[in-house]
């Protein structure tokens, strides 16, 4: 049987990262947002829609309006509650969560979801900045950190599992010919930022006397991909646990305040929804957090005077940038890492396993594939479809169902993130991590308003036209 150079045999390493994917998020997320595609365009197939599965809150004014509407609509948010609590109740049971403590937690999960989704159907919703993701997670926040989570709760609060289903059903919103057509900005873009903000806060960590482990963990957190960016490079590169916590932190506390930050600096300066989206997803560093942003500033889209643009743009530029121009290229960026770790740096025992396209797959976000081939589905379909037509066809019955779902989704996520989110965690590893990271984010927000205004405006500013 042929061997690796770590001595495992290959085909019991095969079986081991296809049963590691069974039972991971990106496997589950994969199927799980993949699986509502597939189904969705097989009802459309059949001449129906999962319109009514996919139930939404409607537009309201008075508190009056809430309550019929919610009554009205029962029946279907009982059956969409049944469809996400078999479904993410089947994935927490193969990552070892007891589907007995999953599913109350969920319960109250989805319950609190629904309310914050109605409130953002409020028709003053946008001119007091409350869209769900945003109060979600300040809501997350103030519980978490006066009265605590309880403990019965937690189960239920799986961050990465619900973004990452959340990014595969993005994709059937976003066709392969808009990817291959903006793609390539969004890859240049990206490849520019990263590297700028990644050499300038390894530099000034290293200039700070931080050791080299933790200089690469905090500049692959600021420049690739936020929490999976550092605790993939500092399992590269051999960094301590609590080094990769240090990165862990400063992510998060940028990540949290850049969501405030950046569509609200934005919004004062009326940027077309494609353009802010961009600036979005080039500055921020955690794909939930960007999201939020990105769909908080979709929101303004047509409630704002003088913002030019869709709501869709805002989180289509955003996810072009962050997903496909940044987070794909973690795996890369930590197979580096560990090479030069390891032949530069003194020894520590994380060697390179197997050959680069082995390191490559293992470090790889799978669920990004989920989304690539959830956009390849729909493109497949479009095919025979002018724009006009796919915007009256096909958009209400296959993508507006798959982007409600969407929604609920990104919703469990801010909501998650709030309430597992401890402030004085973020004060951890006292002030020179704190400073060389700063640094990046810096040098990121600015260079990346840059490209996205100046360089490249032209392509996110005309987004989907």
């Amino acid at each position: 049987m042929t061997e690796l150079s770590g001595g495992a045999p290959v085909t019991a390493r095969s079986s081991g990262a296809w049963q590691a994917l069974a039972r991971g998020e990106d496997g589950w997320a994969i199927f799980i947002g993949l699986g509502l595609v597939l189904l969705a365009a097989a009802v459309v197939g059949a001449g129906g829609s999962l319109k009514w599965l996919a139930v939404a809150p409607q537009k309201w004014s008075h508190w009056s309006d809430v309550g019929p509407q919610l009554q009205g609509q029962a029946p279907r948010y009982l059956a969409l509650f049944g469809l996400w609590a078999l479904l993410l109740g089947a994935g927490a049971r193969a990552m070892g969560h007891r589907p007995s403590r999953f599913l109350p937690a969920f319960a109250v999960l989805f319950l609190a979801s629904l309310l914050l989704y109605v409130l953002g159907q409020w028709d003053q919703a946008a001119h007091y900045n409350l869209e769900p993701p945003l109060v979600a997670l300040v809501l997350g926040l103030l519980l978490s950190n006066t009265f605590g989570t309880p403990g019965w709760l937690q189960p239920a609060l799986r961050v990465e599992f619900y973004v990452k289903t959340g990014i595969v059903l993005l994709g059937a919103s976003l066709p392969l010919t808009l990817l291959a057509w903006a793609g390539p900005v969004a890859i240049l873009q990206a490849a520019i930022v990263s590297i700028v903000t990644f050499g300038t806060i390894y530099f000034v960590a290293v200039r700070l006397g931080l050791d080299r482990r933790l200089a690469a963990t905090l500049g692959t957190g600021g420049a690739v991909c936020g929490v999976s960016g550092a605790i993939a490079a500092g399992g590269a590169v051999g960094a301590r646990k609590e080094q990769v916590s240090i990165a862990i932190a400063l992510v998060v506390m940028w990540a949290i305040i850049t969501i405030f930050l950046l569509p609200l600096t934005a919004r004062s300066l009326l940027l077309p929804t494609g353009v802010a989206g961009a600036w979005i997803g080039t500055s921020e560093f955690a794909d939930a957090a960007g999201l939020a942003a990105a769909q908080t500033y979709g929101g303004y889209a047509g409630q704002v005077p003088g913002i030019a643009g869709s709501a869709d743009a805002a989180v289509t530029a955003f996810t072009l940038m962050k997903v496909i121009g940044r987070d794909v290229w973690i795996g890369l960026w930590a197979f580096l890492l560990s090479v030069i770790a390891a032949t530069r740096w003194e020894p520590t025992g994380i060697e390179a396993q197997g050959s680069a396209a082995a390191q490559i797959w293992r470090r790889f976000p799978k669920f990004v594939l989920g989304f690539l081939i959830a956009s390849a589905v729909v493109t497949f379909i479009s095919r025979g479809y002018s724009y006009p037509e796919y915007k009256k066809v096909l958009q209400p019955a296959l993508v507006a169902p798959l982007q409600a779902l969407r929604v609920w989704v990104f919703t469990f996520t801010f909501l998650s993130i709030g309430l597992t989110t401890r402030l004085r965690e973020l004060l951890i590893g006292g002030a020179r991590p704190f400073y060389a990271f700063t640094a990046g984010v810096v040098v990121n927000i600015v260079l990346g308003f840059f490209l996205s205004t100046q360089v490249f405006v032209h392509f996110w500013a005309t987004l989907g036209q």
